[in-house]
């Protein structure tokens, strides 16, 4: 039986089979139309961008680092540029330890680079190389090229880096440069100016260096260069070329700071001098120093505990950090509050019986039987502490505060250094802050008393005292005290002044500042000062001090030789000359130093001979002068036991007891006599770190007074 094909069937399934395979297709060529559009229009700036990546390899160009010149041009912090072996730990394709033994073949690698590179892989955060072996010789770098293909990812690179030429000249003031650390990486990471740190390494850890990072930094630049598909560098194609950090002119003078550094010798101390009229700080010492140089490659662990473990903690920069109990350099301060808040005329007395008595409480002062008559100029000029304890009594805590503060006492300078103290000015309303306790809130008139002779709850910097000092000799005008002059823009060598003018002014009666230079004068002239500056070209003024640091038993004399040595007297001295038209202004510290007049004096005298007239110490560390009983020596007198033992001693003298704040007017004017002085056996405790104790007063029996000597 023959089949009937169904013709129209079969022809339309075809057609729809057909249709089905169009649709299909064009389906599927639509798809690839689209992605194609995606790829070559839409996307294509993104994928170009990619594209390039694999040939193309943007590098950062770190810019040179500003230079740091004292006030004459001296050269303080340069660059100098060096090859680097790096090793980028991302690329090597074997084991790292097996990598550096078969680098040690062919480069010097000593077990401390192992170990720095270990340590820069636990705190780097990026995928960029690390040195493990910097300021290779020409030697190296030929011997490693040629054997370059059998170390994937360790190349030689060209760096930049700092040296300090002078060593450990000025070290607290320039501070370093060291590598960036993850801290340091989280910091950039936060601020708006992490583009400007790609390819960066190192940055400012101390000091101006510190400081004057961002300037001192400059512009990263970048170059865009054809790679190989081995990572290589074949040519390149732009660039644009970065900016240099800017220059520092520091006022400081730095062969006035070698003179000053090496004055001190191995003493500990700090000294800051001050041009009155400008601000500019001069010199800024501070001793024992280091070498900044250990810290720009990272300092090995031998050096980091000698620096970090020494008991002369030679890391602490001392003027600005660290604070001490002013002593008898706080008096001048007080003779000008006392005229211009007049509680005081310039030619009132008062009968000094070598002691204030207070209540039940007995506040000696220096010299057994006293002064006798002191007006003003006398109790500056010999120090005679009973004028100025009853002048702290007249004033009072908030009085001595706010006038003081006006000078930079307890306050900060604002001095283009990081971490600035601020020391202590008390006041009733600092107490009532400073203790959560009631009864330990309330202010005791009594500690008003040790106030006036700089001891108490009063620390200071020595910036602030040399702040304090450059003002008070600038007849009040305040400048803000700067170690950088200028900042000059290495391109067009345009030099702008960090600070132009004046900060504020004090509104002091001229004729009182005069008198107080006067005063300061008649130190040097007939007061402890004396000997230090006999002989001198120029006439200057100044102010002795001296701070205890221990209490001492009765048998041992503060600021002898015979103490040991770690619980001598801190030595202070305060000064300016010319005395007619002051240029410098210094405050000196030296820890441990004994009497002002015998170690800090000195080096003064030498720093101004240098500075006024050019000369240089023979001697290259100045000689501790024999300690002697002088009319600047403590004495502890066995023999005074008790009240009734310093009352039978007044008596000798004839001399009043608790005279008026307010007596008559003499004129007794006339060179301090031989008496010794004598001290209390009970003394504050100070350290520069840390705020030292109140000064104790008189205790009921026996008498333990509240005398702190100057």
């Amino acid at each position: 039986m023959t089949e009937l094909k169904n013709t129209e069937r079969e022809l339309y399934l075809f057609r729809v089979r057909l249709l089905v395979v169009g649709i299909v297709a064009l389906v599927c060529f639509s798809v690839l139309i689209g992605r194609f559009i995606w790829l070559q229009i839409v996307k294509h700036e993104s994928y170009a961008t990619k594209a390039n990546e694999n040939r193309i390899s943007v590098v950062p160009i770190v810019p040179n680092r500003g230079l740091i010149m004292d006030r004459n041009g001296v050269i303080l912090a340069r660059n100098y540029s060096a090859y680097t072996l790096e090793i980028t730990p991302s690329k090597i394709t074997q084991d790292l330890d097996a990598l550096i033994d078969e680098l040690a073949l062919l480069v010097d690698i000593q077990p401390k680079h192992r170990k720095r590179l270990r340590k820069l892989m636990e705190e780097s955060k990026s995928f960029g190389s690390l040195p493990i072996r910097t300021r290779l010789s020409d030697e190296e770098v030929a011997r490693f090229t040629a054997q370059r293909f059998r170390f994937p990812g360790v190349d030689v690179q060209a760096r930049l880096f700092r040296q300090y030429p002078l060593g450990d000249v000025a070290s607290h003031v320039i501070g370093y440069i060291g590598r960036i650390n993850k801290h340091d990486a989280e910091l950039i990471e936060d601020s708006d100016d992490a583009p400007n740190y790609k390819g960066t390494n190192y940055i400012g850890k101390e000091g101006l260096e510190k400081s004057y990072e961002k300037l001192l930094h400059g512009n990263t630049g970048f170059e865009e260069v054809e790679v190989s598909a081995g990572g290589r560098p074949v040519r390149t194609l732009s660039h644009n070329l970065p900016s240099s950090g800017k220059n520092l002119i520091l006022s400081v003078d730095i062969e006035l700071q070698k003179v000053i550094e090496q004055a001190f010798g191995d003493r500990r101390g700090a000294l800051v001098a001050i041009e009155p009229e400008t601000g500019d700080v001069l010199s800024f010492v501070s001793m024992p120093t280091f070498d900044p140089n250990l810290f720009v490659e990272g300092i090995d662990q031998q050096s980091w505990n000698e620096l970090n473990t020494s008991e002369d903690i030679p890391l602490l920069n001392r003027p600005l950090s660290g604070a001490y109990p002013p002593g008898s350099t706080y008096k001048p301060f007080m003779a000008l509050a006392a005229l211009e808040l007049g509680k005081r005329t310039m030619t009132q007395a008062i009968s000094d019986p070598g002691y204030f008595a207070y209540g039940n409480k007995i506040f000696r002062d220096d010299r057994v039987g006293g002064h006798g008559l002191v007006d003003m100029y006398r109790a500056v000029a010999l120090s005679c502490d009973t004028y100025f304890y009853q002048l702290a009594n007249d004033l009072g805590v908030d009085a001595m505060h706010d006038f003081m503060a006006q000078f930079g006492m307890g306050q900060i300078t604002g001095i283009d250094l990081d971490n600035e103290r601020k020391g202590l000015l008390p006041s009733t309303e600092w107490k009532r802050t400073a203790f959560k306790k009631t009864i330990n809130q309330r202010w005791i008139p009594g500690d008003t008393i040790s106030l006036g002779i700089g001891q108490g709850q009063n620390t200071f910097t020595p910036l602030q005292m040399a702040h304090a000092t450059a003002t008070l000799v600038n007849n009040g005008i305040v400048m803000k005290p700067h170690l950088v002059k200028m900042v000059e823009d290495p391109q067009s060598k345009i030099r702008t002044l960090t600070v132009p003018k004046e900060s504020n002014r004090i509104q002091l009666k001229p004729e009182n500042v005069e008198f107080i230079k006067n005063a300061m004068g008649g130190v040097v002239r007939e007061g402890t000062g004396a000997r230090a500056f006999a002989g001198a070209e120029y006439q200057s003024g100044g102010k002795t001090g001296t701070a205890q640091v221990v209490a001492m038993k009765k048998t041992e004399k503060h600021g002898t030789k015979h103490a040991n040595q770690r619980f001598r007297d801190h030595s202070w001295y305060i000064a300016f000359a010319p005395l007619d038209k002051p240029k410098i202004a210094i405050a000196i510290i030296v820890e441990n130093g004994g009497y002002g007049a015998e170690s800090a004096a000195p080096i003064v005298r030498k720093a101004m001979d240098y500075y006024l007239l050019g000369k240089r110490p023979n001697d290259k560390a100045a000689a501790p002068v024999a300690a002697k009983v002088s009319d600047d020596t403590e004495i502890i007198d066995p023999a005074i036991q008790n009240e009734e033992d310093l009352v039978k001693a007044m008596s000798t003298q004839q001399a009043p007891t608790n005279p008026p704040a307010n007596a008559p007017a003499t004129m007794p004017i006339g060179p301090a006599s031989n008496t010794p002085k004598l001290s209390s056996r009970v003394a504050p405790k100070s350290t520069p770190a840390k705020t030292p104790a109140k000064t104790l007063e008189s205790m009921p029996d026996p008498v333990q007074a509240a005398k702190v000597k100057k």
